[in-house]
């Protein structure tokens, strides 16, 4: 199978399983990234939908900031 026909069968497999409900898709909260502008360590951020700029504090030097 080439990528084209994978796809295809992914789509019409998810199209099946949501007519049937078997399965529910759910929107939940955005989880961010964002790098401490101190110190440069990596931090996840949750955020909820819709919002992007979140205040949260630095895992290693306990900076506060907000995410881009």
């Amino acid at each position: 199978m080439d990528k084209k026909a994978m796809r295809e069968e992914t789509e019409r497999l998810v199209r099946e399983a949501m007519e049937r409900k078997a399965i529910v898709v759910k929107q939940g909260n955005t989880r961010i990234e964002a790098k401490c502008r101190k110190c440069g360590a990596p931090n996840r951020v949750s955020a909820p939908q819709g919002v992007a700029r979140v205040k949260y504090t630095c895992k290693e030097c306990g900076d506060e900031q907000q995410t881009f």
